[in-house]
């Protein structure tokens, strides 16, 4: 199945975008929907990886925390697309847009199951940061670019 990694444009795309954020990353831990946002979308950038027929897949952000510090966050993938590299995928365009912003490294907080996923990407755990939801231990992982 091809894949298209873009930014959304549309009001479908970013709803599609934001939903997928909220199920997978907020309502099962019984968030109300609008918690999966923040006060900084408008200031950063959204990429989303959307099937062959137009449906968001995969989403991910990237804040600039300073002019030289990138931040990945709301990072998800629908669970019938995880391990086909869509993650990958999203975590590249992310990095390339630093890059573009001439970002010296990206940092993110990590739940646990997935710091082996960003290890293989080149990210390193710096230390042990939060537990979400009293149930979710983050791990800060950095990458220098």
């Amino acid at each position: 199945m091809p894949i298209t990694i873009k930014h959304p444009e549309t009001d479908t795309e970013f709803a599609q975008y934001y939903n997928l954020r909220w199920r997978s990353l907020r309502a099962p831990w019984h968030q109300p929907q609008g918690s999966e946002k923040d006060e900084l979308e408008a200031s950063s950038h959204h990429v989303i990886a959307c099937n062959d027929d137009d449906s968001v897949i995969g989403v991910g952000r990237l804040q600039f925390n300073t002019d030289k510090q990138a931040q990945i966050r709301y990072m998800a993938v629908e669970p019938a697309h995880e391990g086909h590299g869509i993650g990958r995928q999203i975590v590249l365009a992310l990095e390339a847009i630093a890059r573009r912003h001439n970002c010296e490294r990206i940092m993110l907080d990590a739940r646990e199951p997935a710091v082996g996923f960003y290890e293989k990407l080149g990210y390193e755990i710096k230390t042990k940061s939060y537990l979400l939801f009293d149930s979710i231990q983050h791990y800060r992982m950095q990458k220098t670019l």
